[in-house]
């Protein structure tokens, strides 16, 4: 999820003329932190953003990044297990093939956060003639023989919370935290208020029926989270209705089968409703508004990471 910290770093640096690589983890032996397709940026001067590792190979990557900027060429070069260096090893003893492209201009770091911005998925392309961003999703295997390969990346989780109470702005400010972008519709002035403040994006709703400001896409992830539920049916049924990749709620067994009652009334399909992620959290009966929002984000970006959104798609 840091693909727009990553892009956003070699834009602005390129932009005040220094010279920047991009990074990026082509094939992974054995057990390793991060998988084919992870990028890190690196500047001339030694600065950089993302990680390929716990730690054990950041600063033997940077010293290499800042190597193929002076010599101006990209390159494949192995760490850990079967690399030349043999002072450089992976504690967990895999290895990895890691590609460095150093870039003549900003075109590459501005497309892809183009793409990110319009929540639309893009391409890394990496060949011999250098690294290039493609719109779409277009994956293909790694070929050592030619130097080439694609690692296709979607937008990032975004969060649509719908609700009152302490749990929504404890929710809010943790997703926040995490720069996940997170949108809220509450009809709770007092929450509407804490949420302007800290310059999360708030929608007042007035009506338990009004479903028009609710918008989605198949990254998004909608949780109600309501104490009174009668603001939550119309809402979420029309969640259901749109693209997403989760829909959880906030309440009991006893609270969820009421609420499942309510939603066959209104139409909701049964396919709908047992998609319904209740009560909401990997670890339930939390207390607190705090123990409450990390239950249910921790939740939220598994969901993001299990689903497999490139089915079919290229």
């Amino acid at each position: 999820m840091d693909q727009r910290r990553i892009f956003a770093f070699l834009a602005d640096r390129i932009a005040v003329g220094q010279r920047c690589a991009l990074v990026t983890v082509l094939a992974v032996e054995g057990s390793a932190m991060r998988n084919p397709g992870t990028h890190m940026a690196v500047c001339e001067d030694g600065s950089f953003v993302g990680s390929l590792s716990g730690g054990c190979i950041e600063n033997a990557v940077v010293a290499e990044a800042c190597e193929a900027l002076a010599d101006g060429r990209g390159r494949i070069v192995r760490f850990g297990a079967g690399s030349p260096y043999l002072d450089i090893r992976l504690p967990c003893g895999g290895g990895l093939d890691i590609h460095f492209q150093p870039l003549a201009d900003g075109a590459l770091p501005s497309a892809c956060l183009a793409a990110i911005a319009a929540r639309q998925p893009y391409t890394v392309a990496i060949g011999p003639l250098g690294v290039r961003c493609m719109a779409g999703w277009h994956p293909t295997p790694l070929d050592p023989a030619g130097g080439t390969a694609s690692f296709g990346h979607f937008p990032p989780a975004r969060l649509v919370l719908i609700g009152h109470g302490e749990a929504l702005c404890a929710l809010a400010r943790l997703a926040r935290t995490l720069e996940l972008d997170v949108t809220v519709l509450t009809p709770d002035e007092r929450a509407l208020d804490q949420l302007q403040r800290l310059a999360v994006p708030v929608t007042h709703l007035t009506r338990a029926t009004d479903t028009t400001p609710l918008h989605s896409d198949p990254w998004t992830a909608i949780a109600f989270l309501f104490h009174d539920h009668d603001w939550e049916v119309a809402l979420m049924r029309r969640a259901l209705e749109l693209p997403h990749f989760y829909v959880g709620a906030m309440g009991g067994r006893r609270a969820h089968a009421a609420r499942c009652e309510a939603l066959r009334t209104a139409g909701a399909p049964p396919s709908a409703i047992a998609s319904l992620h209740a009560p909401i959290g990997l670890f339930h009966s939390s207390r607190d508004p705090e123990t409450l929002a990390l239950s249910a984000l921790a939740e939220i970006v598994r969901a993001y990471q299990d689903c497999n959104f490139g089915a079919g798609l290229g």
